[in-house]
């Protein structure tokens, strides 16, 4: 995230259509994925509101994400046949993440929750930045039969998160029953909506996926439920993804990152006939990758960020992927392109270099806090 440069460019953005609402709420706004999102909200601040999600429940406005509708005969098989993951292991009703990797290299374009209607219906929800070019390459590889629409700013997304969230939308008469990774049609105050169960803070929690034009409705519904909700900004989904070790594209994914660099071979159906990248990643799967994705937590008062390089002596053994301070556990926590040649393993300690002083991080498994999503 940075930060806004000029009124010029903050009208270049695109707004959620809740935008008046997080004005109204104290919102600061930072530009993300070409939209203006609020970062934090005033009374609140980072550590209160990833504090909410831990302990009860916080709402975001996640708009941004990208929304495309693949549909007509063979969509969900023409999609199987783009998307790393296989969704043949699910059935309407279930969502699932997935890779759209670049077919040369296996490089990371984007991740994406699928979301399975039917044979001839699936729904995407890709990151905001690279939703335009998602839905170029499926356009460019769907038969006659098959349309990609892109639906980016049709639907609004609220991420009710926290262990309290399924009371909060109990209480408003949604469903909430539904097993993790799927959704069920719903209303909510004359609204009709999908209620997901899926989420990035590693808790259990919902995604509301929302008309536009309905998204103050529904926002307003939430908050006059009678619960201590706090809403809920960008940075603390950030330290909250980071806490579960869960990638951002663009730093711990990208096309210059696989899957198998990643460690997001999980999402990946190794045994389909053909998915994009198939060729490159099966290759570098089978010659083990030249670095690999690791967690990382401070020794000391540390705090690793981004871009920061790691070194066992005078050695370079990697590069911080992901870095911030970890709200639940009181240190700095990390995610790290680590090269395999150095033969580290968990536990083993690695320095990054902050203004001239070294400091240890020692090498773990994420998640870094235990995750509740069920």
């Amino acid at each position: 995230m940075t930060d806004v440069t000029s009124a010029a460019a903050v009208t270049r953005l695109r707004r959620s259509p809740l935008h008046e609402r997080h004005t109204a709420a104290g919102a600061k706004f930072a530009p993300f994925g070409g939209w203006e999102m609020p970062l934090e909200y005033a009374g609140g601040g980072v550590l209160k509101e990833h504090t909410a999600v831990r302990t009860a429940v916080g709402v975001f406005d996640v708009s941004h994400l990208g929304k495309a509708r693949v549909t007509g005969p063979g969509a969900a098989d023409f999609v199987n046949a783009c998307l790393s993951n296989d969704l043949g292991r699910i059935g309407p009703g279930r969502a699932q993440y997935t890779l759209c990797c670049d077919d040369a290299t296996g490089g990371v374009v984007d991740d994406i929750i699928a979301y399975l209607y039917a044979d001839d219906h699936v729904f995407l929800i890709p990151n905001a930045a690279n939703t335009a070019e998602v839905v170029r390459r499926l356009r460019a590889a769907a038969p006659e039969r098959v349309t990609v629409t892109d639906e980016h700013e049709a639907y609004a997304v609220l991420a009710v998160q926290g262990p309290r969230s399924g009371e909060l939308l109990a209480a408003l008469g949604l469903p909430t029953e539904h097993g993790y990774m799927s959704f069920s049609a719903a209303s909510l105050a004359g609204v009709k909506l999908t209620v997901c169960r899926t989420g990035y803070t590693g808790e259990l929690g919902f995604e509301l996926v929302v008309p536009a034009e309905h998204a103050v409705t529904v926002w307003d519904a939430l908050f006059g439920a009678g619960f201590d909700l706090r809403a809920c900004g960008l940075a603390a989904r950030d330290t909250l993804r980071t806490e579960m070790g869960y990638p951002l594209h663009g730093q711990d994914l990208s096309l210059d990152i696989t899957p198998v660099q990643a460690r997001s071979g999980w999402a990946v159906g190794w045994d389909k006939p053909a998915f994009w990248g198939r060729d490159a990643l099966l290759a570098e799967k089978a010659a083990g990758p030249r670095r690999t994705l690791r967690g990382l937590v401070a020794v000391d008062r540390a705090i690793p960020r981004p871009g920061m390089t790691l070194h066992v002596g005078d050695t370079q053994v990697g590069t911080v992927t992901s870095g911030t301070f970890s709200p639940t556990r009181k240190q700095g926590i990390a995610l790290a392109l680590l090269n395999t040649d150095a033969n580290l393993t968990d536990g083993d300690e690695v320095e990054i270099d902050i203004r001239g002083r070294k400091a240890p991080l020692k090498l773990t498994k994420p998640p870094f806090v235990t995750p509740s999503v069920k």
